[in-house]
C-alpha cells in the first residue's frame, strides 16, 4: 500500500469509528491508476465485508433515471419542455414539463400522497398514477429548488412507457450492462450490508427494513457498490473515457446534464442542480484559481447513506476520477463529506502525472493571420490556434478559466461558431481586406481590432 493509499483508509476509518458507522465501504476510480478500495466494520449478518458488498444507494438511484431521460431525448423520443403528460397517462401535473422534474424546479410536493414514511407502504403504478390529483403542487413552477422524488418517479415511469418495458428492464439494458454496472440490482443481493439505526445515547445499533419503492422505484430503489459506484462517478464525469463509442450517453449530453440550472440553497449558494446531478463548487486550496466541481448525488435510505461524485477541473485531477462512500447507518452524515475529501487528498497528494507538450503543425492558412493579440469593448483577447482549434481567452482571465473554442461553419471559413466557452452558440465573423488579411472580427456582433478602440472609431459608411 502506498502512502496515499494509506493516508485515504485513515480518513475512512476515521470517519467510521468517530461518527459509529457499522460498516462503510468506499472507492476511488481514476483512469491512471488501479482502483483503490477501503472497508471498515461489518456488514451486521453472516457476510463478509468486502468490497463486493451491496448497499443501498437511495437517491444516487436518480442519476441513472437521469441518464435514461437523457438518453429518449437524444433518441428524438421526447423533448425537455415537453409537459409528462405528453408521455404519462396522468390524472393530475400532467402540464410540469421534463426539465423541470429533473432540475427539481416543477414545485410538487417531494413524496406521493399518504404518510410514506409512516406506513413504509409505497403505491404500484396504478395507485400511484391514480392518487396524482391527491398531490399537491407546493410551489409554482419555475419558481425555485424544491427537491421531489415524486417528480423523479414520474420520470422513470414515462421512460418505461417510451421504451415499452419496466424502468427496471430499462435501466438493466442501456445502463448498466453496457457500463458494466454488474453489481448495481434493484433489490439486496445475497451479503448485502444491513442497514441500522446506531442509538445516539449508547452503542446500540436496531436494524432498518429493506422498503420496496414500488412505482417510487426511479427515485431511489437501488442497491450497489463501492467500484461500481465510483465508475459510475466517473463517468458522469469524464463520459468519454468510460463510454467512448458515446453508446450510453454523448459526452456534450453530459455537458448538458451538468450545467447547473438553479442552486440548492438561495443564501450560500453552496450546490447546485443541473438535469438531475448535484454540482458541487470546490475550492480545495485557499486562494487557488482552478474551478473543481464535484458532479453526482447523494443518497439516503432507513439505513444507509451513499456519497456519488465525479471530480472536473484542476490540474492534478485526473481522467475519469470518481468516488463512491457507501454507509450503513442513516445518521453518518460523515458520509456525505468523506467522498469530496477522498477526491480532493487523491488530486493533492498524488496528482495526474504531467502531459509532455510535443510540437504540432502550423494553423490552417486562412487563420494564421489573425493570430494574437485583439481588443473588444475595451479589453485585450489573446487569440491561438491550440489542439486543432481557433481559441480566445481574455489577456487578463485566471488561468483556470476555459477558452473560447471555434468550428467553422460549413463551407464558410471566414464564420465560425463558439462551440464552448465564452459566448458558447455566438458567431464570429471574419473581415479581410483586398489581400485577404483579417482586419477585423465580430464576435457575437460585438467588433474586434488590432487596437483598442471606442465604439465609434469604424466608419461602416466607408467601408
Amino acid at each position: 500500500m502506498t502512502e496515499v493509499a494509506r493516508r485515504l483508509a485513515r480518513l475512512v476509518r476515521q470517519a467510521q469509528a468517530e461518527s459509529r458507522i457499522p460498516a462503510v465501504s468506499a472507492a476511488l476510480h481514476r483512469a491512471d491508476r488501479p482502483l483503490w478500495t477501503c472497508t471498515v466494520g461489518s456488514t451486521g449478518n453472516d457476510a463478509p465485508l468486502g468490497p463486493d458488498t451491496a448497499f443501498r444507494i437511495g437517491s444516487v438511484t436518480k442519476t441513472l433515471t437521469a441518464v435514461l431521460v437523457l438518453q429518449c431525448r437524444d433518441d428524438g423520443l421526447l423533448d425537455l419542455d415537453d409537459p409528462i403528460g405528453a408521455h404519462l397517462d396522468v390524472p393530475a401535473h400532467g402540464e410540469l414539463t421534463v426539465r423541470r422534474l429533473l432540475s427539481h424546479t416543477s414545485g410538487v410536493q417531494r413524496e406521493p400522497y399518504g404518510d410514506v414514511w409512516d406506513t413504509l407502504h409505497t403505491p404500484e403504478l396504478d395507485e400511484f398514477l391514480a392518487d396524482l390529483d391527491r398531490a399537491e403542487r407546493v410551489l409554482p413552477p419555475a419558481r425555485r429548488y424544491h427537491y421531489s422524488n415524486l417528480g423523479a418517479a414520474l420520470l422513470g415511469q414515462a421512460v418505461a412507457r417510451l421504451r415499452g418495458g419496466t424502468w427496471a428492464e430499462v435501466l438493466a439494458d442501456r445502463v448498466l450492462g453496457p457500463l458494466g454496472l454488474a453489481h448495481t440490482v434493484t433489490h439486496p443481493p445475497a451479503g448485502a450490508a444491513t442497514g441500522f439505526l446506531v442509538d445516539a445515547y449508547s452503542d446500540h445499533a436496531r436494524p432498518e427494513p429493506n422498503t420496496d419503492l414500488g412505482a417510487v422505484g426511479p427515485a431511489a430503489q437501488l442497491w450497489s457498490t463501492a467500484p461500481d459506484m465510483a465508475r459510475w462517478a466517473a463517468f458522469l464525469a469524464d463520459p468519454a473515457a468510460l463510454d467512448p463509442t458515446g453508446a450510453v450517453l454523448r459526452p456534450d449530453t453530459l455537458d448538458e446534464m451538468r450545467w447547473p440550472l438553479t442552486v440548492t440553497d438561495e443564501s450560500l449558494w453552496t450546490a447546485g442542480f443541473g438535469l438531475g446531478l448535484i454540482l458541487v463548487p470546490q475550492r480545495d486550496a485557499p486562494g487557488a484559481a482552478e474551478r473543481v466541481v464535484h458532479v453526482g448525488h447523494d443518497g439516503a435510505m432507513p439505513g444507509f447513506l451513499a456519497c456519488v461524485y465525479g471530480r472536473r477541473g484542476g490540474a492534478g485531477t485526473p481522467g475519469a476520477m470518481g468516488c463512491a462512500v457507501l454507509g450503513s447507518s442513516g445518521t453518518g452524515v460523515v458520509v456525505n463529506e468523506l467522498a469530496h475529501q477522498i477526491m480532493a487528498a487523491s488530486a493533492r497528494d498524488d496528482p495526474a502525472d504531467i502531459v509532455p507538450w510535443s510540437p504540432g503543425g502550423p494553423a490552417p492558412e486562412p487563420y494564421r493571420g489573425l493570430l494574437g493579440r485583439w481588443w473588444g469593448e475595451g479589453f485585450e483577447y489573446v487569440f491561438s490556434w491550440r489542439d486543432g482549434a481557433l481559441r480566445a481567452r481574455g489577456a487578463a482571465d485566471p488561468a483556470g478559466r476555459p477558452p473560447a473554442v471555434f468550428a467553422p461553419l460549413p463551407d464558410r471559413p471566414d464564420v465560425l461558431r463558439t462551440v464552448s466557452g465564452r459566448e458558447v452558440g455566438e458567431l464570429l465573423r471574419l473581415t479581410r481586406d483586398d489581400r485577404g488579411e483579417v482586419i477585423r472580427m465580430h464576435w457575437a456582433t460585438y467588433r474586434f481590432t488590432r487596437r483598442q478602440e471606442t465604439f465609434d472609431r469604424f466608419d461602416f459608411r466607408a467601408g
